[in-house]
């Protein structure tokens, strides 16, 4: 099964070529860019919308929306409170942009509201396996997207983690939870697998699936691939997370060369302009390939 477009709600998301999904995170603790939408310690929701027109403008198809941290070590957050930071942000970019809105939660409840208000893609760091979220995701109609995580949570994922092989530990378990969907009904055409860099991988992880992505890409299910401003990144270049564009451009262009389907990014715009030189050097006739 080579999926090429994807049923979002209401718009078809056509994923032919790599799509770039620009991240929104509405927190005040992200690895990256946590607090960048707060003023006085308050969410602004201008601040969100302008960020948005301009990764919208530079060409990102999909925006990713997260009011809880998942970077290594962070703590959960109330429902209440995830609820209060991506609930209006979801309506206010519904209203105001032509593109797929992402939930970046694994809450149930958030889930339910969300999609309520009509999101386009569920995209859960716990692959829908809290109490509750693989019913309501499957209720909600719309595609999953169903990410490898080692560990309990963000908390615990980066304290130890150890593998038999990285890259058959993490394909078992994605075919695992498609199977979880499936059989709750979420269609086949519906389920994209992300393999989870940084949740619970070692540096040696991260790399062996950066290079072998194709192998998860040939289970048939659109990979959505996120190293961008990663720990992974600064590894191997030694960079500060604020300079680590070089590092993750490169990790972009691997990862569509490798076949993903949705590339998920902080710096939308630079992403773009690497993807689209790749697919021109590919129209050329290298043996350059977005899919396997």
């Amino acid at each position: 099964m080579l999926v090429r477009t994807l049923r979002c709600g209401q718009r078809t998301l056509d994923i032919s070529r790599p799509v770039v999904m620009g991240v929104v995170n509405v927190t005040p603790d992200s690895f990256s860019d946590g607090g960048i939408y707060y003023r006085q310690n308050q969410l602004s929701i201008d601040a969100v919308l302008r960020q948005a027109e301009a990764m919208v403008i530079s060409g990102a198809g999909v925006l990713d929306v997260g009011g809880e941290s998942t970077r290594p070590g962070a703590l959960t957050v109330s429902v209440a409170e995830e609820l209060d930071r991506v609930l209006p942000v979801i309506e206010q970019l519904k209203q105001q942009f032509d593109v797929v809105i992402s939930l970046d939660s694994s809450q149930p409840q958030v889930i339910e509201a969300a999609s309520k208000l009509g999101i386009g893609l569920i995209n859960d760091v716990r692959s829908l396996t809290l109490p509750g979220a693989l019913e309501v995701a499957a209720k909600a109609g719309i595609p999953v997207c169903l990410m490898h995580m080692q560990g309990e949570g963000p908390a615990t994922m980066q304290l130890k983690p150890e593998y038999g092989n990285v890259i058959e530990d993490v394909m078992e378990f994605l075919q695992q939870q498609v199977a979880r969907c499936q059989a709750v009904g979420i269609a086949a055409d519906q389920i994209l697998l992300d393999p989870g860099f940084g949740f619970g991988k070692s540096l040696g992880h991260n790399l062996t699936l950066l290079n072998r992505l194709d192998q998860i890409v040939a289970l048939g299910y659109p990979v959505l691939s996120g190293t961008s401003r990663k720990t992974m990144v600064g590894q191997v270049t030694g960079k500060d997370v604020s300079q680590r564009l070089g590092g993750s451009l490169a990790t972009a262009i691997l990862a569509a060369q490798k076949g993903a389907a949705l590339i998920r990014v902080h710096d939308v715009a630079e992403t773009v302009d690497a993807l689209n030189m790749l697919e021109a050097v590919c129209q050329e006739g290298w043996e350059i390939k977005f899919d396997t």
